[in-house]
C-alpha cells in the first residue's frame, strides 16, 4: 500500500480562456472544479495505475465532503483529521497558448493538537504502507520544521517520498528521504541559481543528496526528466503530445516512482514510469490524473538513456 499525506488541500477552480486580458472582461469558454492537493493527486494516480492507496491529512468541515466522495469514487480510503473552516480556493486560468496563470487562496488554520493528531496518524498508518508521500504546501502558519516532523514520523520499515520546494524541501531531507522529486523551477528556486546545462543539473541533485536524499528525480518539463542517486544517473526524453494541461503532472510522476519504488525497481525504470505518468497527465484536460490506457501507451514509447 501506498499511503500519501496532504496537508493544504485546495478546490482548484480550472477555467480557460480565448486570452487573458489584464484589467479588461474575459469570458470563460469551459469551467471545472477537482478537488485536489498534491498528495491528493498522487493516491488518485496511484489507484488508476491498479495499486493500493491510501491518504490522510487535514481536512476541513465545510466542503470537505467533497473530498471524501471524490476520493471513494477513485477507490483511495481516506483518513482525514478533521478542522473548522473551508478548503481554500485556487483558481488556473488556462489560455489559448496554452499558458496558466494560477491565483492561490491561503488555507485555514490549523490548531497545535490537531498537528498532534496527524504525527500520530502518520506513525499509525505508514506501518501498513510500503512507501509513504509527503508532498505539498503547509497549513497557514505552520512552521516549515512540521515537514520533518511528518518525515520522522513515518515507520522506518516504509520508503518515504518528499515532493516541495524551499525551506519545506530541506526541512525534508533534514529527516533524510529516499527521493525527492522537485522540477526545475523549483529546485532553481530552493538553491537560488539558474541550472544551464547538465553539469549544473548534476550538482544541484547532488546538493540534495548531500543533504539527505537517497534519489533525486528532477523533472524538467517538457525536456522529460533525470534521476541520480549520486553514483547513477539517467536521463529521459519526454514525447511529444498536444499539452491540455500542466497541472498535476509532477504528482503523476511521482504516483508511477512510488509504485516502482513499492516494487523495488531500479532508477532507470523509476524514471521511465514516472515520465510516462507525468506525460499521460499533461494530455487530459480538466483533471489531475491520467487514465492507464494513456500511460502505458506513453511508457511503450519511451527510452531512457545515462545521463
Amino acid at each position: 500500500m501506498i499511503l500519501t499525506v496532504c496537508m493544504s488541500p485546495s478546490v482548484d477552480v480550472t477555467v480557460e480562456v480565448d486570452a487573458l486580458n489584464i484589467g479588461k472582461m474575459n469570458v470563460v469558454k469551459s469551467k471545472s472544479l477537482s478537488f485536489t492537493g498534491k498528495a491528493i493527486n498522487v493516491a488518485i494516480g496511484v489507484s488508476r495505475l491498479g495499486y493500493e492507496a491510501k491518504t490522510t491529512g487535514f481536512m476541513y468541515r465545510e466542503n470537505g465532503a467533497s473530498f471524501e466522495a471524490e476520493l471513494a469514487q477513485e477507490g483511495v480510503p481516506s483518513a482525514f483529521i478533521w478542522n473548522e473552516g473551508r478548503v481554500r480556493e485556487n483558481y488556473k486560468v488556462i489560455d489559448d497558448k496554452s499558458m496558466l496563470t494560477e491565483i492561490n487562496d491561503v488555507g485555514a488554520v490549523v490548531k497545535p493538537e490537531k498537528l498532534n493528531e496527524l504525527l500520530s496518524a502518520v506513525k499509525m498508518l505508514s506501518k501498513e504502507a510500503n512507501v509513504t508521500v509527503v508532498s505539498g504546501g503547509l497549513p497557514r502558519g505552520v512552521d516549515v520544521s512540521y515537514y520533518r516532523d511528518i518525515l520522522c514520523a513515518v515507520d522506518k520499515r516504509s520508503l518515504r517520498i518528499a515532493d516541495t520546494e524551499g525551506a519545506r524541501l530541506f526541512a525534508a531531507l533534514d529527516a533524510g528521504v529516499d527521493l525527492v522529486k522537485p522540477n526545475r523551477e523549483e529546485l532553481e528556486h530552493s538553491l537560488g541559481r539558474e541550472l544551464k546545462d547538465r553539469s549544473d543539473v548534476l550538482a544541484a541533485c547532488g546538493e540534495l543528496l548531500d543533504r539527505g536524499a537517497r534519489t533525486v528525480l528532477l523533472s524538467l518539463g517538457r525536456d522529460g526528466a533525470v534521476i541520480t542517486n549520486g553514483t547513477e544517473s539517467y536521463y529521459c526524453k519526454s514525447i511529444n503530445v498536444a499539452v491540455n494541461s500542466t497541472v498535476g503532472a509532477g504528482d503523476g510522476m511521482v504516483a508511477a516512482a512510488a509504485i516502482k519504488m513499492q516494487k523495488g525497481a531500479g532508477l532507470a525504470e523509476i524514471l521511465r514510469a514516472g515520465v510516462a505518468a507525468g506525460t499521460a497527465t499533461v494530455t487530459t484536460y480538466g483533471t489531475v490524473s491520467f487514465t492507464k490506457q494513456k500511460y502505458i501507451e506513453i511508457y511503450d514509447g519511451l527510452t531512457v538513456s545515462k545521463f
